[in-house]
């Protein structure tokens, strides 16, 4: 139905989805494309509690400020482990593609609407939190949805029809795994083990193997450049750099996909499980779908070389990366500020609207 105040208001205020991540934040506007993807890092004071950065100036600092200064990730294992932090990252975000035309999203009334993608294994409290943040930062109402939903919607699933879709979200701090049908989550499984448990698979290869200490940036690079979940035709080798355990001084030392493949086993295992698990409890009719339209990969973990292959090998299913899978929650979440009436079912509103000052 028709509310004219709400259409006022659309006029003043930006609709707003965000994919809230462990590793990367991305914010997309309704009517527009996606305006902000940077890094979920924020860098503080310690004593003062000023902000120096957010976002990519941030990361650059990891491991390089001085003691004073921290870079810190506000979020881990997809759930908020800094309110405070959080909140201010969200104003900032918010603020960015928010402030137009003189007005300020100070004023509850002219703050945007918002739709934020969260795990689908966290708890009431957890989910009250992120709501919170999220008016707190400026928002005039927060609905909430469950990533898998997001990321099935932004990968084109037709998750509103009578028939089985099966998503895999590999996230930075968690996986999710469910099959979807008529915009309800059938069967699912949320495991806490994604790309930064990938990333300190290979921390701890390096520790164990070469005696030589690397930070997350660097096995991240590692993982991207030469990590597999399958064998490759053309296996691949590069220098891993590092400071030694042994003598502290700076050493490097080579390593090939096949190492690295071998690091990341027990985490690639683990996804690989959940999905096995998750078909294990899927009704038949929907199998027999998912048989057929086979299971979508999403997430950044969704780029790790072969783990479409590995998954097919593993459940004897087809399986397809989506075609921009960093991409799908955050366009899941601006599909349904597109489509808020039809797609309502999907969501979980926690509050009408934040009162006024």
């Amino acid at each position: 139905m028709f509310n004219p105040i709400d259409a006022l208001l659309r006029l003043f205020s930006y609709d707003i989805g965000i994919d809230l991540g462990t590793a990367n934040t991305l914010v997309m506007v309704r009517g527009k494309d996606i305006v902000i993807n940077e890094p979920s890092v924020v860098a503080i004071d310690r004593q003062t509690k000023k902000i120096h950065a957010i976002g990519y100036e941030a990361k650059q600092m990891v491991g390089r400020t001085p003691a004073r200064i921290v870079a810190i990730r506000p979020l881990r294992d997809g759930v908020i482990s800094d309110f405070d932090t959080t909140e201010r990252m969200l104003h900032h975000f918010i603020k960015k593609v928010h402030n137009h035309n003189g007005f300020s999203i100070s004023r509850p009334m002219l703050g945007p609407r918002l739709v934020v993608g969260l795990p689908s294994g966290v708890t009431e409290v957890e989910r009250r939190a992120v709501h919170d943040a999220a008016l707190n930062a400026g928002a005039r109402t927060c609905f909430l949805i469950e990533e898998a939903l997001a990321a099935a919607i932004g990968a084109g699933l037709p998750v509103m029809e009578a028939s089985g879709s099966m998503i895999v979200d590999i996230g930075g701090g968690t996986t999710e795994v469910a099959v979807i049908s008529l915009g309800g989550i059938v069967a699912s499984t949320t495991l806490r083990i994604a790309g930064d448990e990938m990333d300190q698979d290979i921390i701890n290869y390096a520790r164990g193997s070469h005696n030589l200490l690397v930070g997350e940036r660097t096995a991240e690079e590692v993982k991207i450049k030469i990590g597999s979940a399958f064998a490759l035709t053309e296996e691949r080798q590069m220098e891993l750099k590092g400071r030694d355990l042994v003598t502290g001084l700076p050493r490097v030392v080579n390593v090939s996909s096949i190492e690295i493949r071998d690091a990341l086993s027990s985490s690639v295992n683990a996804i690989v499980n959940a999905v096995r698990s998750t078909i294990e409890v899927t009704p038949p009719e929907l199998v027999a779908d998912l048989m057929g339209r086979g299971i979508v990969l999403a997430g950044g973990g969704a780029l790790l070389d072969g783990l479409d292959r590995r998954l097919a090998h593993e459940t004897h299913f087809p399986v397809h990366v989506a075609d921009d899978p960093l991409t799908c929650v955050v366009k899941g979440t601006g599909e349904v500020l597109k489509n808020l009436d039809k797609l309502s079912s999907v969501l979980a509103e926690l509050s009408q609207r934040k009162p006024p000052r």
